[in-house]
């Protein structure tokens, strides 16, 4: 009786998502076009989510920094943090390239190319200045300008933290403030199982025959990799931060959010139920609120897999050979470009496709079908993007903290 109670305790939450998701689907496959109707109560979901990311990532870093007693303390977390998102990308961009040379994605793919499309071209040194900084104190309100907003939210708490007692008023009003905001996530989340299940219901009934299209193949690939990688990599992980223990209470916390990422296709609409899974968890207020905002900026485990199977298309589109070390390492290069360093840039999804054209001189005409591979894995690479921010807080606090570093709940 007591494993069942415990049972439903920490799996309830799981279970209704679980339960309204699938009545979703099947509304989405008995109405199938019909299903648009069901967009308006997911979007209205997506649209708290998106509302409250702004203030929330604001919040909860600048409160995390200025409550450091320790500056050097968040060096080594921000250290760390780098090392732990480059490692994971380097990881997952090996991984999905031992897939594509045991299944090649271009085999039986039968693409039209299309004309020539001319593209706008983007000055690199604009794009950069506008990803770390903004030029109006109001732009930062939008989450279209996030890694602007991270970078002011750490000033301003480094800023209290040097201060000391003069800032410690400020330092309470932003520790207030990320409490609040993580209490307006708990009431938003009621109304999850009816977003999340309307949203799955329309990308079953409406998008769902998009995805047996001609790009068969290359989610034949993408989708059972990054499941594998979700499942058994991130275990793994967490099984080097917190041990069989973490492993039993990550999992059951984790999961709103991953189907979250899942059914939005958003890091940063996952970005609160992420930080609320990593308080359950056990990560440390100062870890888990330096980590997963800025991993849902800089850090996608998912884009590596993703970019790294676009390479591969190209190359057997245009019968060029994949098997070379100098295209492998490259390709785990690119990859690794992309799902760090120009993610966080305005148009670093177009960016980084631009790179692997220019890079092996694929005619521009290659933009659009990776552009379409990008968009068809879409859902299972934000997923492991987000989730992927949480378990690389609990790396983070693993080699911080020691072994003992979590404060788990009974």
């Amino acid at each position: 009786m007591n494993k069942s109670s415990s049972f439903l305790k920490h799996y309830s939450s799981s279970l209704i998502l679980l339960g309204a998701i699938s009545i979703g689907c099947i509304l989405g496959l008995i109405f199938k076009e019909k299903s648009v109707v069901f967009k308006p109560f997911g979007d209205i979901f997506l649209n708290l989510l998106f509302t409250i990311v702004v203030p929330l990532v604001f919040f909860s870093i600048s409160s995390a920094v200025a409550s450091m007693n320790n500056i050097q303390r968040l060096g080594k977390i921000i250290l760390w943090m780098m090392v732990v998102f480059t490692v994971t990308g380097i990881i997952a961009s090996v991984l999905m390239l031992i897939a594509v040379h045991i299944y090649p994605p271009a085999e039986g793919i039968n693409v039209t190319m299309p004309g020539i499309t001319h593209f706008q071209e983007l000055n690199v040194s604009d794009q950069i200045v506008k990803a770390f900084t903004v030029a109006d104190f109001a732009d930062l309100m939008s989450k279209k300008n996030m890694l602007a907003l991270i970078i002011f939210a750490l000033l301003i708490g480094l800023s209290a933290c040097t201060l000391g007692e003069k800032a410690k008023p400020f330092t309470a009003f932003l520790v207030s403030g990320s409490a609040v905001m993580m209490k307006a996530i708990s009431y938003i989340m009621f109304y999850a199982p009816i977003g999340l299940g309307a949203y799955f219901a329309y990308l079953i009934g409406v998008l769902g025959p998009q995805l047996l299209g001609t790009y068969a193949r290359a989610m034949a690939i993408y989708y059972p990799v990054a499941i594998a990688y979700f499942f058994i990599g991130f275990s793994f992980y967490v099984f080097l931060a917190a041990g069989k223990k973490g492993l039993k209470i990550w999992w059951p916390n984790i999961m709103p959010a991953a189907v979250t990422a899942l059914a939005t296709s958003s890091s940063m609409a996952t970005i609160p139920v992420n930080l609320e899974a990593a308080e359950r968890i056990g990560v440390p207020v100062d870890i888990r609120e330096m980590v997963i905002p800025i991993g849902s900026t800089i850090h996608m485990d998912g884009s590596c897999l993703s970019a790294v199977l676009k390479t591969a298309v190209l190359f057997g589109l245009f019968h060029m050979d994949f098997s070379s070390p100098w295209a492998m390492v490259t390709a785990v290069g690119v990859a690794l470009l992309s799902g760090t360093v120009m993610s966080g840039i305005p148009a670093g999804g177009f960016l980084g496709e631009l790179m692997i054209v220019t890079l092996y001189g694929f005619p521009i005409i290659a933009m659009p079908i990776i552009s379409m591979i990008g968009t068809l894995v879409d859902p299972p690479a934000t997923m492991v993007n987000a989730i992927g921010d949480n378990v690389s807080s609990m790396l983070v606090a693993r080699i911080l903290g020691g072994k003992n570093w979590q404060n788990l709940p009974k």
